[in-house]
């Protein structure tokens, strides 16, 4: 995967507490335009909430974000997404009562003027949801619902895609689906930071990697080095 040297997102010294105990300490990552970065880490690492302290979701303790060049750190979620930030969070977040179609309106919620073409987009990249877009969500299958979340996060037209833990309770087959359709995204220009416990999978498919251990970054570098390193291939691979 080709790799550009512009920094779409900064993270530097970033703390963040929850009820008096610090969770996030001294955080510093950043994206370039174009990359999938993948943050790994056991749960309860920070992953999580790294991701929603950029979204804007917590006010930290201190530090600094930064996306495209503005400091957006203590910046609302709305405003943010409006800005071209989104999540998609851990669980498959989809709206279990409402129809598919009526998921992905809520993508849109802030900027209804292309959502036709916005649809076509979505349809395409994820052309059972176009199949099912009368089917009310909840009955769709796990990989299915995952797609749904991921779609409803392009509907807001982001330049950056936070996507947390993808690959949970999904089979191996619909997990190697997930990721190919992030690379597809990635290579369609959508800079990505993901947060995965399948390490290996999210190695293999991202440019660069930090891994984080009690809410600190304890290694970073291209992932295919990650990958290949006996001390990462030990902690999170069991070999």
């Amino acid at each position: 995967m080709e790799q550009r040297n512009e920094v779409i997102l900064s993270v530097r010294d970033l703390s963040v507490s929850y009820d008096h105990i610090t969770v996030l300490r001294g955080i510093n990552l950043e994206v370039r335009r174009g990359e999938i970065v993948v943050l790994v880490g056991a749960n309860g690492a920070g992953k999580t909430t790294v991701m929603e302290t950029i979204l804007g979701v917590n006010v930290p303790d201190s530090g600094s974000v930064n996306f495209e060049g503005r400091n957006i750190t203590r910046t609302p979620v709305d405003k943010n997404v409006r800005d071209g930030i989104t999540l998609v969070p851990e669980g498959r977040g989809a709206f279990a009562s409402m129809s598919v179609i009526d998921n992905l309106l809520l993508g849109a919620h802030h900027e209804l003027k292309r959502v036709d073409k916005k649809l076509d987009f979505v349809f395409h990249v994820f052309p059972i949801l176009k199949a099912r877009k009368k089917q009310v969500a909840g009955t769709l299958s796990g990989g299915e619902r995952q797609m749904l979340v991921i779609a409803r996060a392009l509907m807001s037209i982001p330049r950056m895609i936070m996507v947390d833990e993808p690959s949970i309770g999904l089979a191996p087959m619909v997990v190697n689906t997930i990721f190919d359709i992030l690379v597809k995204l990635n290579k369609e220009g959508y800079s990505i930071l993901l947060a995965e416990q399948n390490v290996c999978r999210a190695l293999k498919c991202a440019h660069r990697a930090y891994v984080l251990e009690a809410g600190r970054v304890i290694r970073e570098g291209r992932a295919e080095d990650l990958l290949n390193d006996p001390g990462i291939r030990a902690a999170y691979l069991g070999v």
